[in-house]
């Protein structure tokens, strides 16, 4: 989607210091040029498709759709790209771009981990340095993500101010950007930022889209008649969504994260129920949680990925203009979801995922039987098994931890000492 001069309606801009000025106009003028070069757009496709796996596959759930005993359900499955996320579409895009400028380092935040990943295997790939930034409270609950980023040569530094997650996170990577911008690239994992990172990370993330016209007409000669993502900063949610902005027959259901409750500091909901407010904080112009005086407030989701105290510049626009319709699904109606893709059609989802679930589950039965509906399953769910586990209430699980720890072991140690 093409912005104005980085603005979508009211929402975008560029709110950056002057230090920062020169390098943004550089990764401008290198996207510009690059989104209509066929060679960087032939070697993009290449990588999407021998490195990550593309094209996912569009996948009836003919049990789920029993089930419901309504819609046609089908899921897009991103969960199926290497590192288990649709992350990987737009860090190898922008990996591409930070060859093309001659930066040698990037700089990414993360909150489930999977940005995080994605980031650490491409630069791994592409033989960058990669420092990661990574709210302590994240790295609690999603440490398996953490754990592979290391092994992939990835600096994770813990972000221990503020809330200790994502929106902390991103400050401190925009902190090191500031000091670190003629050699290194700051590789935003969401459509979120100063321009032109929100198009940028959009126009990577709509071969989700595009896949998805495509196989709907192969498959049932149609396009599908609503589609559904989670939102966190949105970018999962724009690459299902924006191939699809003008097809207006095509209705588009973004979900937030309805937490524990609408008090603040238990949810994360900026769009659903009004309970964000316009503001400008870390580069740009959204809607934000935040109190009168703009101080950003502190958000929860049972997601890591969907804790974000502001969302996309475009997905607050085309919510504003009505072309997005927003509602929320609460913490145990994700776990429920969860579940019952589990059970049902034998898929892992992560919980930022299950979100879309829980919200096109409370729509399918209502909805005709001719109707087809579409998930973007925008991740896998194997980082999620401690947080799954406590929920669920396993009771073997703790079990199961405390023998693996006490014949745990560093390199350090001997049998003698662990015993």
């Amino acid at each position: 989607m093409k912005s104005n001069n980085g603005f979508y309606g009211q929402f975008g801009g560029s709110y950056i210091p002057e230090i920062l000025y020169s390098s943004q106009q550089q990764i401008l003028k290198a996207f510009e040029e690059a989104k209509n070069d066929p060679d960087f757009l032939a070697d993009l496709h290449t990588q999407w498709q021998q490195f990550s796996g593309r094209p996912t596959p569009l996948s009836i759930c003919a049990n789920l759709t029993e089930h419901f005993g309504g819609a046609q359900i089908y899921l897009k499955r991103e969960d199926l790209n290497h590192s288990g996320a649709h992350k990987m579409n737009n860090v190898i895009g922008q990996g591409l771009l930070v060859k093309r400028m001659g930066k040698k380092r990037v700089i990414a935040e993360t909150g489930a981990g999977q940005h995080g990943i994605a980031t650490a295997l491409v630069a791994a790939r592409l033989g960058l340095e990669c420092t990661i930034y990574m709210g302590a409270k994240d790295i609690a609950r999603q440490y398996p993500n953490v754990f592979w980023m290391k092994q992939l040569g990835a600096k994770v530094i813990p972000v221990k101010t503020g809330a200790q997650t994502l929106r902390d996170a991103l400050d401190e990577a925009l902190r090191d950007w500031s000091s670190s911008h003629e050699d290194s690239h700051y590789l935003i994992g969401t459509s979120c930022g100063c321009a032109p990172f929100p198009e940028m990370v959009a126009f990577f993330q709509s071969v989700i889209g595009d896949e998805v016209r495509q196989q709907s007409m192969a498959q049932f000669g149609q396009l599908p008649d609503r589609l559904y993502a989670c939102v966190g900063g949105g970018s999962n949610a724009l690459g299902l969504f924006l191939p699809f902005v003008e097809d207006e027959n095509v209705s588009m259901v973004g979900i937030e994260a309805g937490g524990k409750g609408l008090e603040l500091g238990e949810h994360s909901i900026r769009l659903s129920h009004n309970l964000g407010s316009p503001g400008i904080a870390q580069g740009f112009a959204t809607m934000f949680l935040q109190d009168q005086a703009g101080q950003l407030q502190e958000t929860h989701s049972i997601a890591a990925g969907l804790d974000y105290v502001g969302v996309s510049p475009i997905i607050a626009h085309l919510a504003d203009t009505g072309r997005i319709e927003m509602s929320y699904a609460m913490d145990d109606e994700v776990i429920d979801a969860c579940t019952l893709l589990l059970k049902k059609e034998g898929i892992i989802p992560a919980l930022e995922s299950s979100h879309a679930l829980a919200g096109a589950f409370k729509d399918a039965a209502n909805l005709p039987k001719t109707s087809r509906i579409v998930i973007n399953l925008s991740g896998r769910g194997d980082k999620d098994i401690f947080n799954l586990a406590k929920a669920v209430q396993d009771e073997t699980f703790p079990e199961f931890l405390g023998e693996y720890l006490a014949t745990y072991k560093t390199p350090e140690q001997t049998t003698e000492e662990i015993a």
